[in-house]
């Protein structure tokens, strides 16, 4: 059977992502570092215990363009390490607009899911301490 001659197409063009006014991305940061130092830290990361294995020593946060990584930070004393520390985030949320934010979970397989899509900032923060498969991998 003979195959259909390609055909040359527009790409569809992609919606401009909003980004934060400073002053959002400071409220928004300012609440997530509360989060993570008041309810985190405390309820996964009581206290750090070394193990010959990878081990969390840090719970934080940090941007990357218009979206906030809840990040895990690991260290390992193994003598065939590849290396000392390495992170690995275990959430997010994605700026969508004033007062709007999706919640997304990372897999084990390095995928990013979509859990919550338009909530406010005090209901994804919610999420991610009451969702079940966003936590840290601690």
């Amino acid at each position: 059977m003979p195959r259909k001659p390609k055909v040359w197409m527009a790409a569809p063009t992609r919606r401009p992502t909003p980004k934060p006014s400073p002053t959002e991305k400071a409220a928004i940061t300012k609440a997530c570092e509360a989060l993570i130092t008041e309810t985190i830290i405390p309820k996964y990361l009581p206290e750090i215990r070394p193990t010959e294995f990878n081990y969390p020593v840090a719970i934080y946060g940090k941007w990357i363009g218009n979206k906030y990584r809840f990040i895990t930070k690991f260290k390992s004393e193994a003598p065939n390490r590849i290396s000392p520390e390495f992170e690995r985030p275990y959430a997010r949320i994605d700026y969508d607009g004033p007062d709007r934010f999706s919640v997304w979970w990372h897999r084990h397989t390095g995928e990013w899911r979509c859990m919550h899509e338009d909530k406010s900032l005090t209901e994804a923060l919610h999420l991610i301490v009451t969702e079940p498969y966003i936590r840290p991998p601690v």
